[in-house]
Parts: structure tokens; sequence; C-alpha cells
């Protein structure tokens, strides 16, 4: 039993059709569930993904909350950092960005891999990393506006801080068996330490880096900030999950079907939230791959509400 990689991160926006133009416009991203957030239904939840159809370790989501915007700190989940193929890819990516006006750093190298760290309209830190075309397949998508050779193949790293590394670690390794491989200085504030951990066959796309911060102040969940990390398992190891979780008593949700993928949440020791998701059922379940996104979309028990729901959403085109 193992996990395979990211399977999504869910960030916040409180402009929520600032982030469609940007995610789509810019990043080049397909807007493949057009959804709500099922916890929160007055809320859009948004699935962006750079590979056709939205397969796992692609979707970059976003709760559509009224909120202030984040107030950075550890305690948090830092940088989403999304893998292209080659240099030669970051250097459009610079210019790209460059003649849209978005808040970019030159391209450096980071724990091996040449990186481009940018923010999005709400802060949100981003990075573009060359993988070199490693991890999983990934589809194209003929209608982004960033030619396929350039397109975002997925996600991973990502990056979390906290302030104190050993019961992390041991919920990490022990838990989850993640497995601790090399550590480098923190790019921003050297004197402090990121822990690099894999995840099955190991790469970019399976890595979470882990920043030991405890000179910071403790961060508060905002726009621009995110809300959790999700992990991938297959479907046959979800109920064994499940129990491993709370055979170490650690508070979790339980159960939860998201009827796209079923999921399991639980805080790690320093706070951030983790999300167990499977990689079926997948988002063509009740959708036809080639117009994915293009409706509202809602879980069948959210269905006989569809009217009231819908009609207390933004517009988002």
């Amino acid at each position: 039993m193992e996990l395979a990689g990211i399977h999504h991160l869910t960030a916040v926006s409180s402009r929520i059709r600032e982030n469609y133009r940007f995610y789509t416009n810019v990043m080049g991203l397909r807007l493949v569930k057009r959804s709500v957030n099922q916890d929160d239904v007055s809320a859009y939840h948004l699935f962006y993904s750079g590979d056709k159809k939205g397969a796992p370790g692609n979707d970059l989501t976003f709760f559509d909350w009224d909120i202030p915007r984040e107030v950075r700190g550890t305690h948090s989940i830092t940088r989403t950092y999304l893998r292209v193929n080659g240099e030669k890819a970051l250097t459009w990516w610079k210019t790209w960005l460059e003649e849209h006006g978005v808040v970019h750093e030159p391209i450096q190298e980071i724990d091996g891999r040449a990186t481009l760290f940018l923010e999005d309209p709400e802060g949100q830190r981003l990075a573009l990393v060359d993988d070199g075309g490693a991890g999983d397949p990934h589809e194209v998508w003929e209608k982004s506006v960033v030619p396929a050779e350039y397109q975002i193949r997925g996600q991973g790293p990502i990056l979390i801080s906290i302030p104190e590394l050993r019961y992390t670690d041991m919920v990490l390794t022990n838990v989850l068996y993640m497995r601790q491989v090399r550590q480098y200085p923190h790019p921003e504030t050297k004197k402090d330490t990121i822990y690099v951990y894999e995840m099955g066959a190991g790469g970019a796309h399976a890595e979470l880096h882990v920043a030991v911060q405890p000179d910071l102040p403790a961060a508060r969940l905002g726009a621009g900030g995110v809300h959790h990390v999700a992990f991938r398992t297959n479907d046959a190891d979800y109920h064994d999950w499940v129990q491993r979780i709370q055979s170490y008593r650690i508070p979790n949700s339980g159960e939860v079907d998201r009827y796209w993928f079923r999921s399991l949440y639980f805080r790690e020791p320093n706070g951030i939230l983790f999300e167990l998701a499977t990689d079926e059922p997948g988002f063509a379940i009740d959708e036809d791959v080639e117009t994915l996104g293009e409706k509202i979309v809602l879980a069948p028990f959210l269905e006989p509400k569809r009217a009231e729901i819908v009609a207390n959403l933004k517009p988002l085109d």
C-alpha cells in the first residue's frame, strides 16, 4: 500500500471571474469541472487541469470564498509547483508571463531543477518547474492558448511550511509510507532547510517538500492561500487507508464520497489539511470529455437543489 503522488491541490479565490480568466487565458489550463463546494454550496468549486481529461495529478482547484487575502506564514502550504518539459518551455513561459504582466522571478535552479517562481493575481505562490518530461502521461488539450510542447503537465512538488519537523515526519514516514530522500536550503530564506519526501516511484509529481521555519508566524487562510493538498491512492487501497489513519487515532473525516473520487481528510501534526483521494471514477463519469467544464455539474445528492444553488452563483463567462 503506497501513495502514487499528488492528486490535486485546492486553493481559495475571492475574485473567481478573474481567477477563471487567469488560469484559462494565461496559464492555458482547461476548466474540466464547473461545480460547487459540496460542504458550502454557495461557493463554486472549479477544477482546472493541464490534461485534457483532468487526470489525477493535474488538477488545481479553487473554492470561491469572499474572504480577505491570506496572511502568509508557517503551518501552511506555501507554493504549488506546475511541471513543464524542458528548459526551452521555461524560457517560453518567462516571455509569455512578461507579455501578460504576471509577477515572476528569473529562472533559477532549485533542488537540481530549473524553476520559475510566479504569483497569480491574488498572490498565490506558484512555480513552473522543468521535470524533463517525467511523471504520468499527459494528454494535450488542443484548445489551450499554450502551444502543446509548452503546456503544463501536472502538479508537483508541493511545498509546505511547518515550525517543527519531528511529528510531521512521523506521520509522513510511519503512517503514509513516504520516504525522506534529501534536503536543500530554502531558496527564499537560506537559513531554513527543506526536506524532500517521496511517494511511490518518486519524481517531481510524487514529492512533498517540507520547509522547517520556526521563526515565522502562523499563517491565516485567505484568498490567494491554499486550503489543502490531496495525495493519490488507488481504489483498492482506499478502505485500508481509512482504517490505517483511524488505527493511529488521527482525527479524520471518515470516508467521503465526492462522486468523481472518494476522499479522506485529516490534519498532520502542524495543522496542515491533507486529503487522500482515489483515482477513480474520474470527471468523465457525468460529462463527455469534449465538453468538460462547459456547464455547472452537481453531485447527484445535490441535484434536487440545482435551481436554488445555480441561482446563487456568480456568472463566470
